[in-house]
């Protein structure tokens, strides 16, 4: 039993994939043109005939066939069968309206077989006129619009973005046309300056996936911008080719330049105007004064002043001075680079010294007739510091007290301590000037403070003290 079912549900899905009715499930029209419905039926059966074939829209009858009873439909003039036969009933609709759009089912009597249908979207489209334009303004302080882009009698309706660098508003209308259509104005908006004519801006219009894109050009009339050019603040008696240029823009273009004084009174002798140029003759006196350029063009007039001062000798100009700045400069660095070699060498020295420790000397002495020191400079170590130095002659019977000799030779003994190579450098030159010229005549009259040596020189007894 089990088996005769598996068969039997076989055998009905191969029957059911046998027959068959083909429609599309959707298809465009352009508005006014014509669209066709295909509806097909097909089958395994060499015997099946299609008994009937009913065409409705939105669930009314609109077109019927029958093999036997004919052809019946509602608008014949724009609604039609295409061909139909036992197998076929497509459905063909011409001068498309908007109204036309919508849901078409196809409804087929199979004999023996039975009833078949199949539904398909028609959908009507119009492709709409796309225009923009600029709308020209004169610059002011209220908004206004400044460019307009229409897309007209299209179905769906259209889409409508701006791109520009100027910032504004955009508004937009869409208007319900009687056909089923739509139309779309967009304007966009600003507050219109000088600045903003001639500046970029595109419409883009999209529509059924598709983007058209419309360039312009803003266009704000304005009364011209002027600027004086010419003058270097180096105007000087006896100057040559000197002049002043009126530089205008504006739209509408300038049409009229013309040169005056500020406080009115007439042009110079020493000088003359062409056109927008005001061209100096000869530097004198008179030139020193506020020149004033008026510019007019279809809107307006609007003027730029230039005071002018001629100086009796010429300024020394960035190119004469471009030698003594850079001599400058490159001085200053030189000192800086040389006071720097001077720090690090004396900190060098210092710091090699401070290494060696402090320590004292014993001043040379030389002896008359011989120039050989008596006693040399004796580097002591630290150890020798807190000891006093002892002459190698006695001192002379002065008459003064003991105490007081004590004191003296003590203060004559002390040497002090060299911290640093500069008090050094000073120590040593003391030597030189402590050096004795032999005398002329040995074994003559001897100072006081002379003593004579075996060897037939003589000493200061006093040279040996500091």
């Amino acid at each position: 039993m089990q088996w005769q079912l598996t068969f039997l549900l076989i055998g009905l899905c191969e029957v059911l994939q046998a027959q068959e009715l083909r429609v599309n499930d959707k298809v465009t029209g352009n508005l006014l043109q014509e669209a066709l419905l295909p509806c097909s039926f097909v089958s395994a059966d060499q015997n099946a005939r299609v008994s009937q074939a009913i065409w409705f829209k939105d669930g009314a009858n609109i077109a019927a066939y029958s093999p036997a009873l004919g052809i019946k439909v509602k608008d014949s003039d724009r609604i039609q069968f295409v061909n139909p036969s036992d197998t076929s009933t497509p459905l063909r609709i011409t001068k498309l309206l908007a109204s036309d759009e919508g849901k078409y089912t196809c409804e087929v009597s199979i004999f023996p077989e039975g009833n078949f249908k199949g539904t398909t979207q028609l959908n009507v489209q119009a492709v709409p006129q796309n225009s923009a334009n600029v709308v020209q303004v004169v610059a002011g302080d209220q908004e206004m619009t400044v460019a307009t882009c229409t897309s007209a009698n299209g179905r769906p309706p259209a889409q409508i973005t701006w791109q520009t660098s100027v910032p504004g508003n955009v508004t937009t209308d869409m208007t319900n046309n009687t056909d089923g259509t739509y139309t779309l104005i967009s304007n966009y908006r600003i507050t219109p300056t000088w600045t903003a004519d001639g500046e970029k801006i595109t419409c883009t219009v999209t529509h059924d996936g598709k983007e058209t894109a419309i360039p312009l050009k803003l266009s704000v009339q304005y009364t011209p911008v002027v600027t004086i050019e010419g003058y270097d603040d180096n105007w000087h008696l006896n100057r040559k080719g000197a002049s002043l240029t009126c530089n205008a823009q504006g739209n509408p273009p300038p049409t009229i330049f013309k040169w005056t004084t500020a406080n009115g009174s007439p042009l110079p002798p020493s000088v003359h105007v062409n056109g927008k140029i005001l061209y100096v003759d000869q530097m004198d006196e008179n030139v020193n004064t506020t020149f004033k350029c008026e510019v007019t063009n279809a809107i307006g007039s609007r003027a730029s002043q230039q005071e002018v001062l001629v100086r009796e000798h010429a300024m020394l100009t960035q190119t004469n001075n471009a030698g003594a700045i850079a001599g400058g400069v490159i001085g200053g660095v030189l000192v800086l680079l040389l006071l720097a070699a001077v720090i690090f060498i004396v900190i060098k020295r210092n710091g090699l010294h401070s290494a060696k420790g402090r320590g004292s000397y014993s001043p040379k002495t030389r002896v008359f007739g011989t120039g050989k020191p008596s006693q040399e400079f004796n580097y002591q170590e630290d150890s020798e510091l807190d000891r006093p130095l002892k002459g190698t002659i006695p001192p002379r019977d002065s008459g003064l007290s003991p105490s007081l000799c004590e004191e003296d030779d003590e203060e004559r003994m002390d040497y002090k301590v060299l911290e640093d190579e500069e008090e050094e450098e000073k120590f040593n030159e003391v030597g030189p000037m402590l050096q004795l010229r032999p005398h002329p005549q040995v074994g003559s009259y001897l100072d006081d403070d002379m003593e004579s040596q075996t060897d037939g020189s003589i000493i200061s007894r006093t040279a040996v003290y500091v």
